[in-house]
Order: C-alpha cells, then structure tokens, then sequence
C-alpha cells in the first residue's frame, strides 16, 4: 500500500475511532444532603442496588474516591443518557445524597499517530534487543536495523 493510501486509512481510522464511545466514567461527589447522619441508613440499599449494576453488566468497576468525597464507577454503557438514568435511581441518586460527572470515554486514538510516522514491533531477537515481558520496540520510517 502506497504512504498516502496508508495516511488516508490511518486518519480514518483514528477520527473513528475519536468519536466512539466505548464506556462512560461516572464520577460521584456527595450532596449537601449526605452528611455523617443521613448517609449510613441509606448505604446497604445503595451497596446492593450498586452490586446488582454490577452484576448485570452496567458497571464494570468501581472505585471510592481516596478523599472520601463520592465513588467514581467505569460504566458498560455507550450513552451518558444512560448511565445518568441508571444512576439517578439507585438510593444515593433517588436521596439527592450523590451527584455524577458523566464522561464518555472511548480508545486512545491519538495512538494512531504511530501508525502514520512508523511501525510497531515486538523487542527480540529479530530486533537485535533484548526483550523483556510486555516490551515494544517503535521503528520510525527510515529507521530499520
């Protein structure tokens, strides 16, 4: 394939790949509404109800923030709609105790830039280096051993 034809499909494929969106990133902050007293009575629901996201496949991780303000969750779902309606319904939402940031997260597609200045290959004994678990080795055009 010809440099041009090969920029044209990496551009492509990287302004696909910009506008998709895979996950959303829900980040959780308390209200003023969730204080040391109101919060405690509501948390087994919202620990159950969390779970059964969980477990349905609408959450895929979640996490406490290391401050204690909230919980931030990486949600299975491509739609920020979504993942706002599923949140808003579980006890801390329903309360008015928790609020959510909705990020829509998709690849890393500026790593398409490698694809149009070079070439991606394993480390080994082709390469003349020594590999090490997980290592790559980033050839630029012009730049073979």
């Amino acid at each position: 394939m010809s440099d041009d034809k090969k920029s044209t499909t990496v551009d492509a494929e990287m302004k696909a790949a910009a506008a998709l969106t895979t996950k959303v990133l829900a980040i959780g902050s308390w209200t003023a509404k969730a204080t040391p007293e109101t919060r405690p009575p509501v948390m087994p629901f919202e620990a159950r109800d969390t779970m059964r996201l969980q477990l349905a496949g609408k959450i895929d991780q979640w996490f406490a923030k290391t401050d204690g303000s909230g919980a931030v969750f990486l949600m299975n779902v491509t739609d920020p709609a979504e993942a706002h309606a599923l949140l808003e319904v579980l006890p801390l939402g329903r309360a008015g105790m928790m609020t959510f940031e909705l990020i829509p997260v998709g690849p890393l597609w500026p790593l398409g830039l490698l694809l149009r200045t070079g070439q991606i290959e394993p480390a080994g004994p082709a390469s003349g280096r020594k590999a090490r678990a997980g290592a790559l080795t980033i050839h630029l055009q012009g730049e073979r051993p």
